[in-house]
């Protein structure tokens, strides 16, 4: 009789268990989701500060796509983004060619940032100045609409990092130069380097002649 009375008891805990074990499984679901929905939408490139990632037009509705927006995974091939579509024919051959031969070394590169308009390059802006705290701090990691060579389609962000290191090395080949010391993803193209070598980078672009005006 203690074994048929035990029965219900028995059943009881199992289920009541099966339903802890959903409970938790369900939870653990729910937060994997919204952490991998929170890193895509908002959270900057590993090693660069937030002004070279991606803007969440989710949340401020100001630019997207169109504006040059580039998902995590877009690459110097994707005709499709005009974020790269945009960029200069001269540039984009370069970077075209520079990415193959990477790949053939195992490097697969990334464009983090190309083309932008002048709302998206102003709203960056206004982020940096919000970020460092003054006009001329952020002035050294963004340009103003009117001397962005993104505006222009004349730079590109390139990642990850072994990309952006390969770059540092072999950049030169294609006429593709590091423009400042203190952004090692930022080139821009200079034909004359695959003879002469690259310009030392400014510093910053604080002292680019061009992000005077």
């Amino acid at each position: 009789m203690n074994t048929l009375s035990s029965r219900p008891t028995r059943l009881r805990r199992a289920l009541v268990a099966l339903v802890l074990v959903l409970a938790v499984l369900t939870t653990a679901v729910v937060a994997a989701v919204a952490y991998r929905a929170g890193g895509a939408a908002g959270a900057p490139s590993s090693g660069a500060p937030a002004i070279a990632g991606a803007v969440d037009e989710t949340t401020d509705g100001a630019v997207t796509e169109a504006d040059g927006i580039l998902p995590a995974d877009a690459g110097p091939f994707d005709d499709r983004l005009p974020g790269i579509a945009r960029l200069s024919p001269a540039l984009l051959d370069a970077l075209r060619r520079a990415a193959t031969d990477a790949a053939a070394e195992g490097i697969d590169m990334r464009v983090n940032s190309g083309w932008r308009s002048a709302e998206y390059q102003e709203q960056l802006r206004r982020d940096a100045v919000a970020e460092y705290g003054s006009e001329a701090e952020a002035a050294r990691w963004v340009a103003t609409p009117a001397t962005s060579a993104h505006v222009a389609g004349d730079a590109v962000d390139v990642g990850p990092y072994a990309a952006a290191a390969w770059m540092m090395a072999q950049g030169q080949a294609y006429g593709l130069c590091q423009t400042y010391d203190n952004e090692a993803w930022h080139y821009e193209l200079r034909p004359e380097a695959v003879e002469q070598g690259c310009p030392r980078p400014y510093r910053d672009p604080t002292e680019d002649p061009r992000t005077q005006g």
